[in-house]
């Protein structure tokens, strides 16, 4: 059921208990299996939303995942309740965290909020749920503290995981994955300087400061409606850790250069900034690749785009060997969860599994793809181990040619995410002469 446009007492702008309403119905479709950005679209186009409430009640709510579902643990006494209606709390909990509205607000608003969504029964369970919450907070905060998915933010098995990855690092990477995500900016350097560019952000009252040659870190994130002479092809968005990718690979102007799975195209965009090459650029999804073209048209690049699966060499190759391939693989998303809430409900611990077997299918597809003497860029976004080393491992064992180098200037193949990118795997693989 659609949901009514929602006002406030005056009816002129979106209430708390609209949004409070819509973030309940997205949340409750990612707790059913849905996507997030499915679900975002959907309420987005069923009436007129608060973009910027809608995203920070989701994204916040989602973000706490292992806190907001322990605080319904601890205090509904009652089984089976209505999974709209949990997510309802879910979201008020987040809004009593978040601290922007007073507590009046909040269990007034909620209660509203339940009229919206078609629970007018739940009106009294919530109520009462929120304001046992408020009489009991301390007493709510010291069981929270003794659970490990309420203290870290992500399932148990996520936690194990990060554990066995990085026995050194792995508080840093959950810590990392409940924040908000950076913005930077990949400065299209064959039109303007990124020095030129800040300082044009700066005319604008956009601070930011450089990351890498051509990477921009904004000191606070801007719609990108803001950002000058994007229109134009001057600037895109990309994470910094993801524009490493194309100084990896080492190009040379004249390669033949393949990107074996290359929607949206902001690799295969920074690749062609960077070096004059002939690109190949694949992806299964026939709307993905006209994306990939829409990126390239704006920046004024040109490439091979066809739709293909990359393992499926028969359908695309034209027997004409790669110089360098790109093989940024399907993966968990773990190192980029921050920006995507919902992977934290929606992936399983199985899933590692699953996708090192289609990783590894990736590489012994490409393979003979690649030129003797050619490098093959693996990348993946994945802070776990099964996705990462142990697919290059096993790769590199039963692959004769295959040399594993180092990458260049000594960096380390694990990026973990942190204030200035996300977390990122690179191995680079060369194929013996």
């Amino acid at each position: 059921m659609a949901l009514r446009k929602v006002t406030d007492v005056t009816g002129d702008t979106p209430s708390l208990a609209g949004a409070i309403a819509q973030a309940a119905r997205v949340v409750a479709g990612v707790a059913a299996g849905r996507s997030l950005s499915a679900e975002l679209e959907r309420a987005m186009e069923e009436q007129d939303a608060s973009r910027a409430s809608l995203l920070d009640l989701t994204h916040g709510t989602l973000r706490r995942y292992g806190r907001v579902q322990a605080i319904s643990r601890i205090l509904s006494k009652r089984g089976g309740t209505e999974p709209l209606v949990e997510a309802l709390l879910w979201c008020a909990f987040y809004a009593r965290d978040s601290a922007r509205h007073t507590d009046y607000t909040i269990v007034d608003q909620a209660v509203r909020a339940c009229a919206m969504i078609g629970q007018h029964r739940a009106k009294g369970f919530v109520n009462g749920v929120l304001r046992t919450l408020l009489r009991n907070r301390s007493a709510v905060e010291m069981q929270l503290a003794t659970d490990p998915e309420a203290h870290w933010q992500h399932p148990a098995w996520w936690i194990s995981s990060a554990q066995r990855a990085h026995p050194d690092a792995w508080q840093k990477v959950l810590d990392a994955g409940n924040t908000h995500p950076p913005m930077c900016l990949r400065v299209n350097t064959r039109r303007i300087s990124a020095q030129d560019y800040q300082l044009r952000l700066q005319s604008e009252g956009i601070a930011a400061k450089p990351v890498d040659s051509c990477a921009l870190l904004l000191v606070k994130p801007v719609p990108v409606s803001r950002l000058p002479g994007f229109a134009q092809g001057e600037v895109s968005v990309q994470d910094a850790g993801a524009q490493r990718a194309a100084a990896y690979l080492e190009l040379d102007a004249g390669q033949h250069v393949l990107d074996a799975c290359a929607a949206p195209g902001g690799k295969s965009a920074h690749m062609l900034e960077t070096v004059d090459i002939a690109l190949t650029a694949l992806d299964a999804d026939a709307a993905r690749c006209a994306l990939i073209e829409r990126n390239l048209a704006r920046l004024g690049l040109t490439a091979r785009v066809q739709t293909a699966d990359c393992t499926r060499l028969e359908t695309w190759w034209d027997n004409s060997p790669f110089d360098r391939i790109l093989a940024d693989v399907p993966c968990s998303a773990s190192g980029v969860v921050r920006r995507h809430p919902d992977i934290k409900w929606l992936r399983r611990a199985l899933d590692l599994m699953t996708f090192a077997v289609r990783q590894g299918r990736i590489l012994d597809a490409l393979w003979p793809a690649l030129a003797a003497g050619g490098k093959l860029l693996y990348v993946t976004c994945s802070v776990f181990s099964e996705e990462n080393d142990a697919v290059v491992e096993s790769f590199a064992a039963r692959t004769p040619d295959a040399l594993r180098l180092p990458l260049p200037q000594g960096a380390a193949s694990t990026l973990l995410p942190g204030p200035e990118h996300d977390g990122f795997y690179f191995a680079l693989l060369a194929k013996r002469s």
